[in-house]
């Protein structure tokens, strides 16, 4: 285990957070995003920030872009992915878009979208049944040539599934990100077992064209650890470079708070140099907030942006919901959040 205190840990923090969510579902009967949204990834494309997320309306996850001049104020710019009932598609109950290939995978890079063979690519997951996360999900692609990022076209099987993983993932997959190293794009995914208490831990394998794709024999390459914070969830891996290191930021879900009876999302960090064995920190690197704040039962999903000299670590803040919004999902209120390493103005 890493120190909190290790120097070299302490570029990674952002302490301060920003008061107020960046993000929220609409509220609006109907709406995509009526109830909630969730799982941020934020890029800089063509002269403006762009931010992936999901929204929940009840029925299934779908997936857009906003965008921002400053990272902070976010407008809706356009859907990604879309519920499509009447069609035999695999994903025909919409998904969530979780990441977009990058020009480079250092941290300390603005993130910008590279092009393969004149085409962007984007990586999701959808749920076979109607409802929240309902049934086992597995992992598609779609590419775009627009440089307005508005025309996508879905690959018409999943690129990734379950069904020939093994038992850590028989109960279906989660976030999913791309990486490229030495000549071979590197996928890593959480996913869950089955069972109402299930166990969620992370993932890895390797492609060479992004469709086909060899699992790690070491998998799961993060796993949980009984009796610390995350003993049951080591989820939504977001996997970047820091010279001859690999970071992972991840969240983390233990045992119940005994304060609050809660079980509490919250980011973590881990460090590799061959992207296989992973060393975390011993505490969270964003805990849950306190009493009253927007992220004080779960802080978790990360997605971090350098720009500017300064660290932004977006992440989904759930709270209890109240008549401040009309939206709200089973009680929760669920946000983008996010937290940087030097104060805000």
């Amino acid at each position: 285990m890493i120190g909190m205190e290790d120097p070299e840990i302490q570029k990674y923090k952002t302490p301060y957070r920003y008061g107020r969510p960046v993000l929220h579902g609409s509220g609006e009967q109907g709406a995509f995003d009526e109830k909630s949204v969730d799982i941020p990834f934020v890029f800089w494309h063509k002269g403006a920030y762009y931010m992936v997320y999901s929204g929940f309306d009840g029925i299934g996850y779908q997936s857009a872009l906003a965008r921002s001049d400053d990272l902070l104020h976010w407008e809706f710019y356009t859907m990604l992915l879309t519920r499509d009932l009447k069609s035999s598609r695999w994903d025909r109950n919409g998904g969530a878009v979780t990441w977009m290939i990058k020009e480079s995978d250092c941290l300390w890079d603005c993130p910008k979208l590279r092009k393969i063979q004149g085409k962007y690519w984007l990586v999701y997951h959808s749920y076979p049944q109607k409802g929240y996360e309902e049934g086992a999900a597995e992992l598609g692609m779609a590419w775009c040539e627009d440089e307005s990022l508005r025309d996508w076209h879905f690959l018409p099987e999943p690129v990734f599934s379950w069904k020939e993983g093994e038992d850590w993932e028989a109960g279906g997959l989660y976030k999913a990100c791309i990486i490229a190293h030495q000549g071979k794009w590197h996928l890593f995914y959480n996913a869950k077992t089955r069972g109402t208490h299930w166990i969620e831990q992370t993932g890895t394998a390797v492609s060479e064209d992004l469709l086909h794709w060899t699992r790690s024999p070491e998998n799961p390459v993060l796993k949980v650890d009984a009796g610390r914070w995350d003993q049951t969830f080591v989820s939504d891996p977001y996997v970047v470079s820091d010279g001859e290191k690999w970071l992972c930021f991840y969240y983390g879900i233990g045992a119940s708070d005994p304060e609050d009876g809660l079980y509490h999302g919250q980011e973590g960090l881990a460090v590799s140099r061959d992207l296989v064995h992973w060393e975390k920190t011993e505490e969270p690197i964003i805990k849950h907030g306190p009493p009253g704040a927007y992220d004080n039962h779960h802080a978790h999903k990360p997605a971090l942006v350098y720009d500017k000299g300064v660290l932004y670590h977006f992440y989904c803040g759930t709270c209890q919901a109240s008549s401040e919004y009309a939206t709200g999902l089973f009680g929760e209120y669920r946000t983008i959040c996010v937290a940087a390493s030097r104060p805000f103005v």
